[in-house]
């Protein structure tokens, strides 16, 4: 390891479609961090230093060099799942640049699942928070092998010293920084701790060696520091470098993309101590059935192909585009494959098994696709003009299908009724959704069959912003927002009685029905039931049929606001008919007549749906989460004790309570306010109840 952070100039890369750069070993890195705290200017940094780019920011003015969809950055904002490859001597690192806000936490699982080790980003300027916190979590959920970067050392108020300790007490044990920056913005350089002895870094030094002893295999390194002995800095480096493979080390390091300090740092670590694919274990794998599958070698390139989508675009000139991970076999173009994708049905993403052949391979640098022989097991590319696949589908081979099992997508709770703005963009509606949902699939698109409107969830304000924008910029498709409307329904609180009439004589053949009936409240989930009591043949046995069908009729339209009427039991007691004039119409007519003059007497309820909420919290926001609650008439079932925490970072507290849906309409987005970016929650539904008078009253205004 050098001594200092000035970047020393790398081997250079030609990236023009003729080269093929060789490497003998991939690494699959993620950048994670805070929106803000530095990753894309990090990323153009690093490929500059690989001579990847000839300088940062050069390959497209207003867009970052690893941005695979550069429409998406519109908003100013990352949102998407990126890609950009450099090659450091034989080591090609594929980065993959994450989106930082809560919003996008789909596309941050998707780049996990196709990175075997993350750079965490983490900004000098600024204090790590709840939401950096939730990243780093999400990181340790799956297991994935750290290394910590400090960015923006150029800035006036960066401080080194108090981020790596908020690290420490955010993110525990074992956060240890490997080079230690010092100078002036402008004249930075950085000391490397294991290769320099110097008594005012002598504390520092000290509790890194200690760190790496600590996880070290070898229990004769303790021995030999407590009895004076010189470690050999190689030796450490090694026992390092396996730590962080295996996730139980996170060497902090420092860099500036101003100052273009600590890029030779950060490629040496990535090189040398994150895993190879072939050290990362491979997902499930099933047959299409659901046979479990033997485990396979992992990243052998001579193995049966296994490959997955984990992210899918569209190109205005070359289609759609699927960024693809490879874990088993070897991909080349015009290749014969399996697409299946199981898992997702409640999604809007129905099962299938298709058979489809590669188009291109290529690699994506910025707006830049550049051709490739093959993506052989281990590596990313992007595939085009797969018809079928979509983000979470598993490619094989069609003699030898699989099916790797998905990982976990972020439930959408945010929903967004939406509707076409005209008759064209009506018509160009529902294939364009189907695109949207097909590259998102945190994106839950459903036809609500109570209310007739087209709802899209999606999990938040930014999340629903950029779809509307993908659906106006991308495809040329405008739709108008309206009010969600919530499945309220009616039912009768009270017994009642009504008489339905319908008589017509206006010349020719005329219409003449007359029924009474009773009506009476049911328990709730009753549903309805019709009870024939008519004596003496007052309504011919061949009409009580059409009153039912017309009652029937009448429950799906509302007695009193225009919401079903459920949970009621309607008896017929009398009617009149006329030899001539009775029909199967007329009687329908009365039936609905009937319940309306019924629903007169005012007995009728709104009913409103109450849902079952979790809600998982940091404990320092469970005050202000039970109070906002209880202005949403939400009844607290219990609380319980998650996790009680850890080096600092705050326990975190699940609440259950019952809350009425149209007080959750927008809950997605003020919990994360209530919260401050760390609260979840999920929801189902438990039954409809009665709406109080005052807040029926806004309903129906």
């Amino acid at each position: 390891m050098s001594q200092t952070g000035r970047v020393s100039s790398a081997k250079g890369t030609d990236t023009s479609a003729s080269a093929a750069p060789a490497f003998s070993s991939v690494r699959n890195v993620v950048l994670v961090g805070h929106s803000g705290a530095g990753k894309t200017a990090l990323s153009e940094m690093l490929l500059a230093a690989a001579g990847t780019i000839p300088r940062a920011g050069s390959v497209t003015a207003g867009t970052t060099v690893c941005d695979f969809d550069p429409a998406e950055h519109r908003q100013q904002r990352s949102v998407s799942l990126a890609l950009a490859p450099l090659i450091s001597g034989e080591v090609k690192i594929n980065l993959i640049d994450t989106p930082g806000y809560a919003d996008f936490v789909g596309e941050l699982r998707a780049g996990l699942r196709a990175a075997d080790a993350a750079l965490f980003v983490v900004s000098a300027v600024e204090a790590i928070d709840g939401a950096t916190r939730m990243l780093w979590h999400e990181c340790a959920t799956v297991d994935m092998p750290r290394a910590i970067v400090v960015t923006k050392l150029d800035q006036p108020r960066a401080d080194f010293a108090a981020t790596l300790a908020s690290c420490q007490e955010a993110f525990g044990g074992g956060v240890l920084p490997l080079y230690m920056p010092e100078g002036a913005p402008g004249s930075l350089e950085l000391t490397d701790l294991l290769h320099t002895e110097r008594p005012e870094l002598e504390a520092e030094r000290s509790a890194l060696i200690e760190g790496i002893i600590a996880e070290s295999e070898d229990e004769t390194l303790m021995e030999s520091y407590l009895g004076g002995t010189p470690l050999d800095p190689k030796t450490l480096m090694s026992d390092l470098e396996k730590a962080v493979a295996r996730g139980a080390f996170y060497p902090v390091l420092a860099a500036s993309s101003a100052d273009q300090i600590g890029a030779a740092e950060l490629i040496e670590v990535m090189s040398g101590a994150f895993p190879a694919p072939d050290e990362h274990v491979m997902p499930p794998l099933t047959r299409p059935d659901g046979t479990p599958v033997a485990d396979l070698p992992p990243a052998d390139p001579d193995g049966p192909l296994v490959a997955e989508v984990i992210k899918t675009t569209t190109d205005a000139y070359v289609g759609r585009v699927s960024l693809v991970r490879v874990f088993s076999g070897t991909l080349t173009p015009d290749l014969p494959v399996h697409v299946c994708g199981h898992g997702l049905e409640e999604r809007g993403h129905p099962d299938h098994d298709v058979d489809e052949r590669i188009g291109a391979l290529v690699s994506p640098l910025g707006k830049a696709l550049r051709p490739l022989d093959n993506c052989r097991a281990g590596d990313i590319c992007a595939v085009t003009k797969l018809a079928h696949a979509e983000t979470g589908d598993t490619l094989s081979g069609r003699e030898e299908p699989y099916l790797m099992t998905p990982w976990v997508m972020p439930e959408p709770l945010l929903p967004m009724a939406i509707a076409a703005h005209s008759k064209a963009d009506e018509d160009k509606l529902s294939t364009t959704l189907g695109r949207l949902v097909a590259e998102d699939p945190t994106l839950n698109l459903r036809l609500d069959t109570e209310t007739g409107q087209l709802v899209l969830w999606c999990l938040g304000e930014a999340h629903a912003d950029v779809a509307l924008d993908r659906l106006s910029s991308k495809y040329g498709v405008a739709v108008d927002q309206q009010d969600l409307r919530v499945a309220l329904r009616e039912t009768f609180s009270a017994p009642a009685a009504g008489t339905g009439r319908h008589v017509k004589q206006s010349g020719g053949h005329g219409q003449y029905a007359v029924c009474r009936i009773e009506v009476e409240p049911l328990p709730s989930g009753g549903g309805f039931e019709f009870v024939d009591k008519v004596v003496g043949g007052t309504v011919p046995r061949q009409f009580i049929p059409s009153v039912e069908k017309g009652l029937r009729a009448q429950l799906e339209r509302g007695v009193r606001a225009g919401y079903p009427v459920v949970d009621i039991r309607v008896t017929l007691l009398d009617g009149k008919a006329h030899s001539v004039d009775s029909s199967d119409m007329a009687f329908q007519v009365a039936g609905g007549l009937a319940l309306r003059d019924a629903a007169q007497a005012g007995t009728v309820s709104l009913l409103e749906p109450v849902l079952e909420v979790s809600i998982l919290v940091d404990d320092e926001h469970v005050g202000a989460v039970m109070s906002d609650l209880a202005t949403k008439r939400g009844r607290v079932m219990g609380t319980e004790l998650v996790t009680s925490g850890s080096a600092g970072a705050p326990g975190r507290t699940l609440i259950r309570a019952e809350v009425p849906e149209t007080e959750l309409v927008r809950y997605a987005a003020e919990l994360r306010s209530l919260s401050h970016g760390t609260g979840t929650f999920s929801r189902h539904y438990l039954r409809h109840e009665a709406v109080p008078a005052a807040k029926a009253a806004q309903l129906t205004s």
